[in-house]
């Protein structure tokens, strides 16, 4: 993929050094009514799930099904999530998986699919990447009958007619980039400096973080200090050098960051902590998706993230096999969206992943296997 040059941004200062429960924000902010509602969004979704809030009723379990799981790359915690729900939801309906590491270049992940069409599978999934840089394999799969699902194949949920997909598991960016935004103007009571990580190389991570400057840019008190372009692959070598720049150029009118993916944190962290900056200080640090459990380990611990908006990876496993099993039986897709979350240290109790409660024993109703749900809960 050919990298974008580095966008900066310039603007004026932040008004506020902080927000939130270690930095009190100023007496008035900078955008009344969209602050109140922001509070209510965030709040909404800081709460954790306790009741299932999708499908209860579908075909129930076709058996002898094998299903191949081609993974963009297996060290993506993401894509390593969602397989090991696949995984965990086949051995319960009594199918069997295999996953292919497409090692996260565009000729591992041809040859991965290539080799996932040989074993002449019941489904395949697309793991992560975009299934235009395989539409040759798509097209053979296509001939031969195999239905594909997604994993963050395509930006949006639900069925694809080009390319074709039987649906594509996800949340809404919409919502993510929305509700990251949110959490930055409610806890900085409306006014900010902010600086947002993203990679322009992916048109996926370009338009969230064009999403969260745009729902930034509704508070009048929240002011976009820069916005840095690393490419996810340069994230170790870049951004150590590119915080120290930041630091340097707006000192304490950094106040808050949005990254698009949690892993600019854990390379933020040295350049943090050579500068002298406290774990749960400013700048206050939230990932827009993902949310794998490094990013939870630095919540939890206050070391210089504060938050993400996780993907609930093993129940989007458990969703990807129920589509399967929809397709199979002739029905249509679920169209089942998971709401978004936010995870904070107050709220995640000391997990490591947003795993919510009652899909396992919803699915396995579903399937007909009630012996199961009983484990499951």
């Amino acid at each position: 993929m050919v990298v974008a040059a580095t966008v900066l941004v310039g603007c004026e200062r932040g008004t506020s050094t902080g927000g939130g429960p270690s930095a009190p924000g100023p007496a008035k902010s900078g955008c009344p009514t969209v602050l109140a509602r922001a509070r209510t969004d965030v709040a909404r979704a800081e709460k954790p799930h306790t009741a299932w809030d999708g499908p209860t009723t579908g075909p129930r379990a076709v058996s002898g099904k094998r299903i191949v799981y081609v993974a963009q790359t297996m060290t993506n915690p993401g894509v390593a999530g969602a397989a090991q729900g696949v995984q965990e939801a086949a051995k319960s309906i009594g199918w069997s998986v295999r996953v292919i590491d497409g090692q996260g270049t565009p000729a591992g992940i041809q040859t991965a699919f290539s080799q996932a069409i040989a074993l002449r599978p019941s489904g395949i999934v697309v793991g992560g990447f975009d299934p235009r840089l395989t539409s040759q394999q798509v097209g053979r799969a296509r001939a031969d009958h195999i239905p594909l699902v997604g994993w963050h194949a395509v930006d949006d949920p639900g069925p694809s007619k080009d390319p074709e997909l039987f649906s594509n598991i996800t949340t809404r960016v919409t919502d993510v980039a929305r509700i990251s935004a949110d959490w930055v103007i409610t806890h900085s009571h409306g006014h900010a400096g902010v600086v947002v990580f993203t990679d322009a190389s992916i048109p996926f991570a370009r338009n969230k973080s064009e999403l969260i400057k745009k729902q930034l840019a509704t508070c009048s008190g929240v002011k976009l200090l820069a916005e840095e372009n690393i490419p996810i692959s340069d994230t170790s070598s870049r951004t150590p050098q590119e915080v120290s720049s930041l630091l340097s150029r707006f000192r304490d009118g950094w106040t808050h960051s949005v990254a698009i993916n949690d892993v600019y944190f854990a390379d933020a962290a040295p350049a943090l902590r050579a500068a002298r900056k406290k774990g749960g200080g400013a700048p206050y640090n939230i990932g827009a998706g993902d949310g794998d459990p490094s990013a939870f380990q630095r919540i939890n611990s206050r070391q210089f993230q504060a938050a993400t908006v996780p993907e609930p990876f093993a129940q989007q496993g458990w969703q990807i096999l129920d589509e399967f099993n929809r397709a199979f039986s002739g029905r249509p897709a679920s169209g089942y969206v998971a709401p978004v979350h936010i995870a904070t240290a107050a709220n995640s109790r000391g997990a490591t992943t947003w795993d919510p409660s009652g899909y396992r024993a919803a699915y396995l109703r579903i399937w007909g296997k009630e012996d199961e749900a009983g484990r499951h809960g």
